[in-house]
């Protein structure tokens, strides 16, 4: 007969679960409202994510530690691969096609994690001194870090690419790089600001303009004013006119925060902003307080990228940043999205729950579950 060992839950970080679930059931409900069949499919996705969640829980990552790297390199492997193989949509070759399934893949979602764990066993392996990594070392792991911005910016999906550079500069930079280092690199990048916008494609160069421009382009009016009509405290479903009458543009995802705001007003729209920043600093402390490497690294990947996907979105919707796919963490319709963060959040919780040694000492003995 099976059963749960008590320091499994002892050690179980439940607040981060408390944040996540009110994330995950609204953002069900108001799918559900905007397109119901579509609401369908996300409850197969929150399914799949739920079943990806319970098998890195229980998977022995720091035994299994070895597997990393070879995670990381098959990665790659297939970004390089979507280059000769790659199925185009929109103008973007960013999937690859699984033969006789239907089935495509788009291996920059797969780098994400991949990505993150790389970095935690880099400098788990390789913890800096004091006063942060020295020239080498940063140089070192900054290669795993620009290795797939270059490969994903020309696919081209330069929002993604940027998710992870920032993401990586985060990491280094709440582990401890020398001050120099992080001096040398912003002057270097605004130095060379001008060169970078030539090499952007003329879609991204449109975006741009279109972000600068007085007037802002077609999806962003209408999430003003979806945002807008909402007021302090929202409307009803049926008064929500900018949605409900398809004005709105993909309201379900990347504007999914307007139809929140058009819904249930500033005020609404507030609470959803809170509940997001509480779980990034939530995260942020067990990144900082935690002796661990692998937790420090993973917990704070996490908050950053919860932050800079929250951020990115939320500014985009109001007219604040340029328009990019980036969806909002948890919330917006997608499957790959939130599955990548199920597999994020397991790795973490895995880390704080089987952190004390015996635990994967004995294998055989005992099973925690």
């Amino acid at each position: 007969m099976f059963r749960i060992d008590r320091r499994i839950l002892a050690q179980f970080d439940f607040i981060s679960l408390l944040l996540i679930l009110p994330l995950i059931l609204i953002s069900g409900w108001l799918i559900g409202e905007i397109h119901p069949v579509l609401a369908r499919k996300h409850t197969i996705y929150v399914g799949v994510g739920l079943v990806v969640f319970f098998f890195f829980l229980f998977l022995p990552i720091r035994r299994l530690n070895w597997l990393i790297p070879l995670f990381y390199w098959v990665n790659i492997l297939l970004l390089v691969a979507v280059e000769f193989f790659g199925h185009s949509r929109l103008g973007a070759q960013r999937w690859i096609e699984i033969p006789f399934i239907n089935f495509t893949l788009q291996p920059s979602e797969l780098m994400k994690p991949a990505f993150i764990l790389m970095l935690a066993y880099l400098i788990a392996r390789n913890p800096p001194p004091e006063g942060g990594y020295n020239l080498k070392d940063f140089v070192k792991i900054s290669f795993y870090v620009i290795l797939p911005f270059f490969l994903i910016a020309k696919e081209p999906d330069l929002g993604t690419a940027t998710v992870l550079l920032l993401i990586g500069v985060g990491i280094l930079f709440l582990v401890g790089v020398n001050w120099k280092i992080w001096a040398t690199l912003i002057v270097t990048f605004i130095i060379s600001l001008p060169l970078i916008y030539t090499q952007l494609h003329a879609y991204q160069k449109q975006r741009l303009k279109d972000f600068v421009s007085e007037k802002p382009s077609y999806h962003v009016q209408q999430s003003v004013i979806a945002i807008g009509s909402g007021g302090l405290s929202g409307k009803s479903k049926d008064e929500a006119t900018q949605t409900q009458m398809k004005f709105l543009p993909i309201a379900s995802s990347d504007f999914i925060f307007a139809y929140v705001t058009e819904r249930f007003g500033f005020l609404g729209a507030m609470m959803l902003i809170t509940l997001y920043a509480t779980l990034v600093l939530h995260m942020l402390s067990m990144s900082i307080y935690s002796k661990d490497y692998y937790t420090k690294v993973i917990a704070s990947g996490i908050s950053f990228l919860i932050f800079v996907y929250m951020s990115v979105n939320i500014a985009m919707t109001m007219g604040l940043a340029p328009v990019v796919g980036v969806p909002l963490p948890m919330f917006s319709y997608g499957g790959s999205s939130f599955v990548n963060f199920m597999i994020l959040f397991a790795m973490y919780e895995n880390l704080l729950t089987f952190r004390i040694r015996d635990m994967y000492e004995r294998r055989g003995k005992k099973s925690f579950v």
